[in-house]
């Protein structure tokens, strides 16, 4: 009666009240719908000895809620992705893809019947799955004879035992193997049998590793061996996607490329122009000279060169940042000094090691070492108008408070010289594998001897960092 009820089975309920009356054996009342909500609150979870009475008032009135707010369909389907099945498999892609090595959507009807019947017990013995699933397969196939339905569940007792025995339901790290280390390691103090939820989604999660992988075996020809990619969304700070690696094909798999500590490159220019425009000492417009420089230190001379080894000549501050020439990022340090940008990367959440003038005027090139995910964040600031929070994957729902950190003004003019292919025709050609088919502000980083390879840019929504190296 799941299109029939508004949340609450009431016939149910009075059903399961009569039977407890009379000591006899029923189905439960909890409908779809109850059961959702008691999934999507923790406070609702059933615990070992079932659910308090507190529980079950609070699973109804959020079930009518829910029936209030979404159609029919939308509960079910949240339903199915949220289900918990045997070992860590949650919802029925993750079933399906396990069992089936397809998706729900490839499931022919036998399939189906099997994964139906897994929804109700998901750690029933074969013989009773294939049971529950041949009763589903007659309800789907109920023009069929009697004779055929036999043979129909013969096979289904096999194929139940055949699919179930053969997969291995153990723990695994899984497709974020070192964000789930970590939320482990957070959740050490916790309660034991507590459940540990992340902010990851796992179709993105998965599509970023699968991706990733594709292209780093593409590149292997360049000495390209491994590679991490991290996905924020800009309103929450929530990480949606965390690669740290590319897993088998890494000789480093251990090794989490998110968190560790490598240079950014060019990907530290946007920051810099962004306090040199706030403090007015230049707009986007400004000419700076793009020639050989000698500059003066305390440990000789400091002569930069750009990545082609070419200067331009007089080129506005739009041209030097989106074709990331280096020699005008380095005049423009001259302007803005190494100690002050350092304390302005720290404000955008990039702490250095060392004060700013241990790094001199390479600080303007990247010559400092940061991780892909406090780079990543620091973006973020960008696309939020210069207010600054911390990262979120393991622990409570909560929104992080934000700090100014950039100037908004100046955030805004980095963003919009970050999107203009135009102003990045120079060193990246007018097609560009940076421009996409909606508004993204992106840039590029490559660390010293070519080691490190960034790409890191942010759309209206989500900010994403991606290093190859």
């Amino acid at each position: 009666r799941f299109y029939e009820h508004s949340g609450v089975d009431w016939r149910a309920v009075s059903a399961a009240a009569w039977g407890n009356l009379w000591n006899t054996k029923t189905r439960g009342a909890s409908t779809i719908t109850m059961q959702l909500a008691g999934l999507l609150d923790d406070d609702l979870r059933r615990g070992a000895g079932g659910r308090s009475l507190t529980q079950k008032v609070g699973q109804t009135l959020d079930a009518q809620q829910l029936e209030r707010h979404w159609r029919k369909d939308q509960i079910l389907e949240a339903y199915l992705n949220t289900v918990p099945f045997r070992g860590e498999i949650v919802g029925i892609d993750a079933l399906s893809r396990t069992l089936f090595g397809k998706a729900p959507s490839g499931l022919d009807a036998r399939e189906a019947a099997l994964a139906a019947a897994l929804v109700r017990a998901p750690n029933a013995r074969p013989g009773q799955v294939a049971q529950r699933a041949c009763e589903v397969l007659r309800t789907m196939e109920s023009e069929r004879t009697a004779a055929a339905s036999r043979t129909d569940c013969e096979a289904m007792d096999m194929f139940a035992s055949a699919a179930l025995q053969r997969r291995a339901f153990d723990p695994s790290e899984g497709i974020a193997p070192h964000l789930g280390r970590r939320a482990v390691k957070e959740a050490a103090g916790g309660s034991a049998g507590d459940s540990v939820r992340t902010t990851l989604r796992a179709p993105l999660q998965r599509f970023a590793l699968t991706t990733l992988q594709q292209h780093l075996r593409e590149l292997r020809g360049r000495h390209v061996e491994d590679g991490a990619l991290v996905v924020l969304d800009n309103a929450t700070g929530e990480v949606l996607a965390w690669v740290g690696s590319s897993g088998p094909l890494s000789q480093a798999a251990e090794v989490d490329g998110v968190l560790a500590q490598r240079q950014p490159g060019s990907t530290l220019k946007p920051l810099l122009y962004a306090q040199a425009i706030a403090e007015r000492r230049l707009t986007a417009a400004s000419l700076l000279d793009d020639s050989s420089a000698q500059i003066s230190t305390a440990s000789g001379l400091y002569i930069p060169q750009n990545y082609d080894r070419q200067f331009k000549g007089h080129v506005s501050v739009r041209t030097a940042l989106a074709s990331s020439l280096n020699v005008p990022a380095v005049r423009t340090l001259v302007m803005v000094t190494p100690e002050a940008f350092a304390r302005q990367l720290g404000a955008a959440g990039l702490p250095l090691r060392e004060g700013g003038d241990y790094y001199g005027y390479s600080l303007a090139l990247g010559s400092a070492e940061v991780s892909l995910l406090a780079l990543t964040n620091a973006y973020r600031t960008l696309a939020n108008g210069g207010r600054y929070s911390e990262t979120r994957a393991v622990g409570p729902r909560t929104l992080p408070p934000a700090a100014p950190a950039i100037d908004p003004r100046a955030a805004f003019i980095v963003g919009d010289i970050l999107s203009d292919s135009n102003a990045r025709a120079r060193t990246f050609g007018l097609d560009s594998v940076l421009g996409t088919r909606f508004w993204t502000a992106v840039k590029t980083g490559t660390s010293k001897d070519m080691r490190d390879n960034w790409a890191v840019g942010w759309s209206q929504r989500y900010t994403v960092g991606v290093w190859v190296g």
